[in-house]
């Protein structure tokens, strides 16, 4: 599956959030996901629709990535929309080349989560809100994912930008990011694949199966209540 990471932020090179999931993708993701930033592309705003819409037909899933701007993107990824996804390529007649492919959100957000939760100041839910988004995504034929939100980066300690970085990298590279089950299996093959040499002790297999296992009980957990909860239902 291949990933294409439409990024419009009007100053990305000042944005901590932007440069944190630039750098987040090692080299093993960077295989799988091109990274597209707008305004660094066009900076006179000038689209090159042909060269866009080729990218968009070459690539599986698409996410746009933005910080989320009075409960919308930046005016150049408007501009994009307006300009990329056209008649007869995204939608009416003959217009299926976004068909089956999947569109997604990583959203950057100035404000806390329960302020978009019931009784928030907001008034609205993030899915509330992205109602436009879906709305593309269901007019072109793609499967709509449920947004990656990010709230108050700036506040987030070390341990939260870890879990960031994690959850931003299954974002872009798992066919199912939102199961359980594929986040598991891709922390499992991940650490297989790069915790021996960044650990660089002796006991790093250990360390790494131990870790593997405590993953693996806990889903034995999850699966047991599940089937618990499914006989309870029944």
């Amino acid at each position: 599956m291949k990933t294409l990471v439409i990024i419009s932020h009007p100053s990305i090179d000042e944005s901590g959030s932007q440069q944190f999931l630039i750098q987040a993708l090692s080299d093993r993701s960077l295989e799988q996901v091109t990274l597209h930033p707008l305004e660094k592309t066009y900076p006179d705003g000038v689209i090159d629709v042909k060269h866009e819409q080729e990218l968009l037909k070459s690539h599986d899933r698409i996410i746009f990535q933005f910080p989320f701007y009075w409960y919308s993107s930046p005016p150049l990824l408007k501009h994009w929309q307006d300009e990329v996804l056209t008649e007869h390529f995204a939608f009416g007649y003959r217009g299926d080349k976004l068909k089956d492919k999947e569109l997604g959100l990583v959203l950057s957000i100035g404000l806390s989560e329960k302020e978009y939760q019931t009784g928030g100041q907001e008034g609205y839910s993030i899915s509330e809100l992205t109602k436009p988004f879906q709305a593309v995504a269901r007019k072109t034929g793609m499967t709509y994912l449920k947004p990656l939100s990010i709230f108050q980066y700036a506040y987030m300690s070390e341990e939260e930008r870890m879990g960031l970085l994690i959850r931003y990298q299954q974002y872009l590279t798992l066919k199912k990011p939102d199961s359980l089950k594929p986040r598991e299996e891709w922390i499992i093959a991940a650490l297989k694949e790069t915790a021996t040499e960044t650990l660089r002790t002796d006991h790093s297999d250990f360390i790494i199966e131990q870790v593997i296992e405590h993953i693996e009980d806990n889903r034995m957990e999850l699966d047991e209540l599940r089937m618990h909860i499914d006989n309870y239902h029944e």
